[in-house]
């Protein structure tokens, strides 16, 4: 099974360079990877204590970021390393200051994975969600390299619950303990033999508890939503975040018809200046760009502003009364509703949520609304914006439930400091 799992990933590496020629993704995807190794050899000595987290992605960066902070703290004097697979990840993450090192990970074939194990020489490696990768992982496991997932989910689709799925689970034989998000997958994990296994929840609750406790404002956000120079009286807003052309569809056509006392923010999926173009010229009502700010003054005198800029949503959901969060349109669904819910803001998602259990349980304990079409989705706003009370019971949920799932950076810290 090695060998025809060397092949493959050998054959996919063909393949990207091919279409990396077309797609500019992809283009990232493979000239990222070109100076991986003497970037490493450049920033990792020898004599090096190294910390490594991989992450595929941005969400999965997230996720991770309150273990790198603790494991931080208990070791200043170690350099973290960390790795993303996706370009959507390390584009966007690439500057961060957390990790002394960030890098793409090399592809899974078997040179990759000695060279770079022994390059980093990593005294603890924690991989985030998932992404097993068999050669790194066989690595590990024969250096003896302390290995954790942390924020584990496990699906009865995966490879490793199947009849054919035997190479994948003599991969999991690496980690020393899994940390996993919930009972479910803790009884998954177990029943394929693994006993090594603690249920510590999902460290992104922790992750944006945290946010609470930094300076949200943005003075260019006070000027759009306060109606007076005292900034005494604000504007109702609604925030919509990480919207897709089809959330768009619907919240344009509810704006245009919206009354002139409610305020929208809009922080697509995708900035690109055409599509930003797009919306903007769909929109009836005064509208201003982010990158447009600077030449606007009176920020107050308009009633949509779209956020052609990335990294600042979090901090403006702080500004919400409701906040709708888009994706739930598509496949997989919808992105993440714990940053305004974590605010205490009532949250409209649309249909697609099944696949995120922070989602589905909110959806339960209905501090978030879903809607499924136009109608729904104008109910479901007029509800909000004409019942104050319906707004701060909804949020209250939505912020109670937060606090009471955080604690699962200290259940791995507790763990790996023992």
């Amino acid at each position: 099974m090695f060998f025809l799992y060397n092949l493959l990933v050998l054959f996919t590496g063909f393949l990207l360079r091919i279409l990396a020629l077309f797609s500019p993704k992809m283009k990232l995807f493979v000239s990222g990877r070109k100076n991986v190794f003497s970037t490493l050899k450049q920033s990792i000595q020898k004599t090096d204590s190294v910390i490594w987290f991989h992450a595929a992605s941005l969400g999965e960066y997230e996720q991770g970021l309150p273990v790198m902070e603790a494991i931080k703290k208990v070791y200043p004097n170690h350099k973290l390393l960390l790795t993303f697979f996706s370009p959507s990840g390390y584009e966007v993450r690439k500057n961060n200051t957390i990790s002394h090192i960030t890098l793409y990970l090399p592809l899974d074939t078997q040179k990759n994975a000695i060279d770079f194990i022994n390059l980093v020489h990593p005294e603890m490696v924690f991989f985030i969600k998932y992404e097993f990768w068999p050669n790194y992982l066989k690595q590990l496991q024969q250096k003896e390299i302390k290995t954790y997932l942390i924020s584990g989910i496990f699906r009865e689709k995966q490879a490793f619950f199947k009849w054919y799925g035997g190479f994948y689970r003599k991969a999991l034989h690496s980690f020393n303990h899994f940390f996993v998000q919930n009972e479910k997958s803790k009884i998954l994990i177990q029943n394929i033999g693994f006993s090594n296994v603690t249920i510590s929840g999902d460290t992104r609750f922790d992750r944006v508890v945290a946010i609470l406790n930094r300076d949200n404002l943005l003075d260019f956000m006070d000027s759009f939503v306060f109606l007076d120079s005292a900034r005494n009286n604000k504007a109702t807003v609604i925030v919509i975040g990480s919207s897709w052309p089809k959330d768009e569809e619907l919240l344009v056509k509810y704006i245009n018809q919206s009354r002139e006392n409610v305020k929208f923010i809009i922080a697509p999926h995708n900035i690109k200046p055409e599509q930003i173009l797009t919306l903007k010229n769909q929109i009836q009502k005064k509208t201003v760009l982010f990158s447009e700010k600077e030449t606007h003054s009176k920020l107050t005198d308009y009633q949509v502003f779209i956020i052609d800029t990335i990294g600042i949503l979090t901090k403006i959901y702080s500004y919400a009364d409701i906040a709708y969060v888009g994706g739930g349109f598509g496949n997989p669904g919808v992105h993440n509703i714990l940053e305004p819910a974590t605010f205490g803001v009532p949250i409209v998602i649309g249909p697609n949520y099944s696949h995120f259990a922070e989602a589905t349980a909110l959806v339960n304990l209905e501090g978030c609304l879903t809607i499924s079409d136009y109608n729904s989705l104008k109910n479901t706003f007029d509800l909000l914006l004409q019942n104050e009370d319906e707004r701060y019971e909804k949020g209250h949920i939505c912020s109670t439930f937060v606090q009471m799932n955080t604690g699962a950076t200290q259940t791995i810290l507790n763990h790996i400091t023992q």
